[in-house]
């Protein structure tokens, strides 16, 4: 939309899920399928898939015929499947965007008839064909690209100290239950030995994380059920602990600062464990399992900000995997495509 303010865009996402309330709110207009996925274990709602995904593949192919897009961009969702394949059967140009590094069925599936490919991570020619891999990386939101002279704008927005280290605690806009544990072991270790910490809840557990804090009447610890203003978040840490999803992965290689993965278990392929191990390998991330965490944050905190060496190569070395410029990239491919 920056580079063609005249062109018309249409998201389609699955009904229930995030994406029907977070696009509208965007701007932009968006269409829900019926669809689901599969779920792994023995489950009376697999019966349903079937009858979901036919009913999805009928109102995909209607949108498709209605909308006459130029191009279909897929991004690996429930949704993705049912309309991509509907417009490569419409001889349509579609172009796939794998955002982690270890490649989703659906993804894997509708890439074989796509004509582009961008990836977030090298090496994806394991699932992909080489001809028609791009390597962009993953978009992420323009705000955090400068960082530099937000530091003391950042502390009084959260109402921060700036002669404690700060630790970023984030486990996504719903929370993530393995963090929150963690923390509520170790807030107390945190406040004590002089950290601050800036703890991003999520929605399902903000109400016991809170009434745990102001029990605790703990003076460094700053809960928030969600934090909108990510670019200052970023700016005040000194470290981040956060899960692997591939567009937190991806923003947290732009800011530059020593981060502590922990992988979320409950996700398809375990695909954030090879996200977060795509940087461990290089230095430039340090991982903790799921089922280590609880008890280990201080312990692992103390680990990275006791040795300034560490905290300033996992800074550079997760700075050289960025990529500053995917929304730009993929354009152009888009672009190619069109034309």
């Amino acid at each position: 939309m920056e580079r063609h303010p005249d062109s018309e865009v249409l998201f389609v996402g699955a009904l229930g899920k995030m994406e029907m309330q977070k696009i509208p709110e965007a701007g932009y207009r968006i269409v829900g399928l019926p669809v689901a996925g599969l779920q792994r274990s023995l489950s009376l709602s697999n019966l349903k898939f079937p009858f979901k995904l036919l009913k999805s593949l009928s109102k995909a192919f209607g949108i498709v015929k209605e909308f006459k897009p130029q191009v279909v961009v897929g991004v690996g969702g429930y949704a993705s499947g049912p309309v991509l394949y509907a417009a490569q059967s419409k001889k349509i140009p579609t172009l796939v965007q794998e955002q982690n590094s270890y490649a989703g069925l659906t993804n894997k599936i509708l890439a074989k008839r796509a004509q582009k490919i961008c990836v977030a991570y090298p090496d994806m020619g394991q699932f992909f064909p080489e001809e028609k891999i791009v390597y962009s990386g993953n978009p992420v939101r323009k705000d955090i690209l400068n960082l530099a002279g937000k530091r003391e704008k950042a502390m009084a927005h959260f109402g921060l100290k700036s002669d404690l280290k700060t630790v970023l605690v984030l486990g996504g806009s719903l929370g993530a239950r393995t963090l929150n544990l963690g923390m509520l072991e170790d807030m107390k270790a945190f406040d004590q030995d002089g950290y601050q910490v800036l703890w991003q809840s999520g929605k399902f557990y903000f109400k016991d994380m809170l009434a745990a804090t102001e029990k605790a009447q703990l003076k460094n610890i700053h809960l928030r059920e969600f934090i909108r203003e990510m670019d200052l978040a970023y700016a005040a840490a000194d470290l981040i602990i956060s899960r692997a999803g591939a567009l937190s992965v991806s923003e947290l290689s732009l800011v530059g600062k020593p981060v502590i993965f922990i992988p979320s278990p409950n996700v398809a392929e375990d695909h954030q464990t090879k996200n977060a191990m795509a940087f461990v390998i290089n230095n430039a991330a340090v991982m903790l399992k799921d089922r280590e965490a609880v008890g280990q944050l201080k312990k692992k905190t103390d680990e990275v900000l006791g040795n300034p060496e560490m905290v300033k190569s996992l800074g550079e070395n997760i700075k050289k995997l960025a990529k500053p410029f995917a929304a730009e990239t993929i354009v152009n491919e888009m672009e190619q495509l069109i034309a």
